[in-house]
């Protein structure tokens, strides 16, 4: 069997908050609830398991995910119409936009718990067939 991510937890100060946020800004569906865990599903079989642990146990971690052009716009269209603060650049100096890259585009914002999200269309570096 070749090597796969299958999940990975996320703390959270309120795991049912933060699974909720991420679950409806990506029209994702909340997969289960097991023990402490609330879990989303990625469309490649990965879960997010969503872990409520007190605020000042939570290192702020850095989760991007490759999203459609559409699933893209239709995210970015929620980020902006709900107020969410955002930037072109992960080192917050482009606040309000987003960026092209290897022609696609790219947006960070905060999650709930602090954790920096990233979605991008396009893999950094391009598509394997661009190169």
């Amino acid at each position: 069997m070749s090597v796969q991510l299958n999940h990975t937890i996320v703390h959270a100060r309120d795991n049912r908050e933060s699974a909720e946020f991420f679950a409806e800004l990506l029209g994702l569906e909340i997969a289960q609830e097991w023990g402490p865990f609330i879990a989303v599903a990625l469309s490649n079989s990965v879960t997010l398991d969503f872990a409520a642990v007190p605020a000042e146990s939570i290192t702020p971690q850095h989760y991007a995910f490759l999203v459609s052009e559409a699933e893209f716009e239709a995210a970015y269209e929620k980020i902006r119409t709900r107020g969410i603060e955002h930037w072109a650049d992960p080192h917050q100096k482009q606040p309000g936009e987003f960026n092209r890259n290897d022609g696609g585009r790219g947006v960070y914002f905060l999650d709930p718990a602090g954790h920096a999200m990233e979605l991008i269309t396009v893999p950094y570096g391009g598509w394997p067939q661009q190169r």
